[in-house]
């Protein structure tokens, strides 16, 4: 699916950025933008011309907000009608989805998104997703040597912004930074690998169906309106998993022994090495690390997408699949597509739930406000 990826804010601005320098030239991203009122912050981005990198808020004199929630507020709602018209060259209206990425701990783009969103939906017809940044405890919290914390606001900054783009958006995909920190790591240390994981999952949702022209066909395509169907649109959360198996490449043999040249033979693979490939990337991606916690693994609606190579891609495993996640989530609702990459080297699996149980931690960051 086509999709105009938005960095609201230092955190997601750096995300956006990293999607830029890996993935800029891909089809599935048919535009990207940052927005942010830290000139500073915007001026270290690295992959995005200026074209695409924005500045505003006046007020906020080019820095940044200091956490101030309120004041991002205020900014969004003045603003957001200027920054939904700086997205006019890259044509929005083609869009099949617009995806904000934003650091829910944060002010600026905390602040600004869901008047963005709501901006948005009122100018196009199409789902607006949100991908929220948790802040970690840590970030909140004192030191041992009793300095004050790094950022004293910002769990009730996420508290209230996600509440506000529950309202505002169609769904709110949330990334929990705390999951993803190895042991005696902190947040800064983890940026750029954090950001990279971020990046890698958005990719395989919004990019799967969208290969190259010559590629082959998917035998279930996926489209925009599967993921609208799966993850909701009265701001649900939704959780990604994802996961990746490294398979050999079938290799295509010519009837004069010759490699590739001469055959038109579909290349073949091991049966039951396909199969086994297929269901080690489901089960994966369904009861691994994903974006957010699942509590019992229950979703009322759920989405599979399995790629990689054609040969790989095994329908009866991939049905099983289908039936085992139906058991698993107790999902009433399964949708699934396939993603056929002919030069990957692995198969991997997609897994999205909706309409899941309040996890945990989004449970702790909503009683820092009560």
């Amino acid at each position: 699916m086509r999709v105009h990826v938005i960095g609201l804010g230092g955190a997601g601005g750096r995300i956006v950025d990293r999607l830029a320098a890996d993935h800029d030239d891909d089809r599935f991203l048919h535009g990207i933008s940052v927005f942010d009122t830290d000139m500073a912050s915007l001026d270290a981005l690295r992959s995005l011309d200026e074209e695409r990198r924005y500045r505003f808020g006046d007020a906020a004199g080019g820095d940044g907000l200091d956490g101030d929630l309120r004041a991002g507020r205020e900014l969004g709602e003045a603003h957001a009608n200027e920054l939904g018209r700086a997205m006019d060259d890259q044509n929005p209206s083609i869009a099949e989805a617009f995806v904000l990425v934003v650091g829910l701990g944060g002010a600026a783009g905390a602040g600004v998104a869901p008047a963005l969103a709501a901006e948005l939906g009122r100018l196009y017809d199409a789902p607006v997703y949100a991908v929220g940044v948790l802040p970690t405890p840590a970030e909140s919290a004192s030191t041992s040597n009793d300095e004050p914390p790094r950022r004293p606001l910002a769990e009730k900054n996420a508290a209230r912004a996600l509440s506000a783009l529950s309202d505002a958006v169609d769904a709110v995909l949330p990334f929990d930074n705390a999951a993803w920190l190895r042991s005696d790591e902190t947040i800064v240390d983890a940026h750029e690998r954090v950001n990279g994981v971020v990046v890698e999952r958005l990719t395989a949702l919004f990019g799967a169906g969208e290969g190259d022209e010559d590629a082959v066909t998917p035998q279930q395509v996926l489209d925009a309106s599967d993921v609208a169907r799966a993850v909701g649109n009265e701001g649900a959360v939704a959780a990604l998993g994802y996961a990746t198996q490294p398979v050999e490449p079938p290799e295509r043999e010519s009837r004069f022994g010759l490699g590739l040249f001469g055959s038109s033979d579909p290349p073949e693979v091991d049966t039951s090495a396909a199969v086994s490939a297929v269901e080690t990337v489901i089960r994966k991606a369904t009861r691994g690390k994903g974006t957010i916690e699942v509590p019992n693994g229950r979703a009322d609606r759920t989405l599979l997408v399995v790629g990689g190579p054609p040969a790989w891609l095994n329908r009866e495993a991939i049905a099983d699949g289908r039936r085992w996640i139906a058991e698993e989530t107790g999902s009433g609702a399964i949708l699934s597509g396939d993603a056929p990459v002919p030069d990957s080297e692995a198969v991997f699996a997609v897994v999205v739930r909706s309409g899941i149980d309040e996890p945990e931690r989004i449970r702790d960051i909503r009683e820092s406000i009560e």
